[in-house]
């Protein structure tokens, strides 16, 4: 598995230097990543994910769902909880405590998981996604706007909820799609690892990494998002019994593990650029986080599978 998901983040990892050379070469610009990524979020990503609930529904999905569904709110308590703790004695600015919490769930973490476990495990990665979807639209955009109203209006109709929200619709009431445009949404589905790694590599082009490397913050926020917190998220994973309660209960929270370990979230980033809210630092810890994971993750799930 750590061999599998080690190539397969690999392939990726070309796809962002392509995005990159893209860039460099001067044949697009870095602002034109924001056409990929409409394209991405609101066709791609949708599609990928209600493709994932046409299942059938059994008892021991039910089970795992219910499972993925825990330990996706567990972990974000957690999360809640240890920089509250370490907000003070570490200095952490709001836009470190965001990147801190909020990881790239969904862009990075669906294509592995569609790759290295198959298609029928997505639905469990859009647990986490789902979960995470409601305090990063509320408590991120008031941690780094500095307002306290919240739009449920925005949060629900945010297209990653709506897709999620169809999906479980659909299994739910075990409807399935006509085999047409169940076959079109799994041939756009195919596209979300290439495409969200093109998308990450041109904004890297846009950027000046040799300045992003030199801010001493990027590091320790580095060090939380991708080592120190998923350390203790794999301990508490792997030796509370959590995985003997369903079936593949070890896979299931492999893949919750994997969510936990990703690079901070694209979307604090996007966040602070447009509340004016240390935007740099934002991008420079997204960028650094997602240079690394390459390393970090196959080493969190080598340590999960001892």
């Amino acid at each position: 598995m750590v061999l599998l998901l080690l190539k397969q983040i690999s392939q990726l990892f070309l796809c962002i230097i392509l995005g990159w050379l893209l860039v460099r070469l001067r044949l697009v610009k870095s602002a034109d990543s924001r056409v990929l990524s409409v394209v991405c979020m609101y066709l791609v990503l949708p599609c990928v994910v209600v493709s994932a609930f046409q299942i059938p529904r059994t008892p021991e999905l039910l089970q795992g769902l219910a499972l993925s569904l825990g330990a996706a709110i567990g972990i974000h308590v957690f999360l809640f909880l240890a920089v509250a703790l370490l907000r003070r004695p570490l200095g952490l600015t709001p836009v470190e405590r965001a990147s801190v919490i909020y990881s790239n769930c969904g862009n990075l973490i669906i294509p592995l998981v569609n790759a290295t476990l198959g298609p029928e495990w997505v639905i469990f990665s859009s647990m986490y996604q789902l979960v995470q979807q409601f305090p990063l639209w509320s408590h991120c955009r008031i941690l780094l706007s500095g307002s306290r109203s919240v739009s449920m209006k925005t949060i629900l109709l945010n297209v990653n909820i709506i897709s999620v929200l169809v999906g479980s619709a659909l299994f739910l009431l075990d409807i399935s799609l006509p085999g047409v445009i169940q076959g079109t949404m799994e041939s756009i589905g195919a596209m979300v690892g290439p495409i969200s790694m093109i998308i990450a590599g041109m904004l890297m082009g846009g950027q000046d990494l040799k300045r992003a490397f030199l801010i001493p913050s990027v590091w320790k926020v580095a060090a939380l998002r991708l080592i120190v917190m998923p350390l203790a998220i794999l301990s508490i994973l792997k030796y509370t019994g959590l995985a003997s309660l369903v079936p593949d209960g070890s896979s299931i929270l492999l893949i919750s593990l994997l969510a936990a370990s990703a690079p901070s979230a694209s979307n604090v980033t996007q966040i602070a650029q447009v509340y004016g809210r240390d935007g740099e630092s934002a991008c420079a810890i997204n960028v650094i986080t997602t240079l690394l994971c390459i390393a970090t993750m196959p080493l969190m799930v080598l340590l999960y599978q001892l």
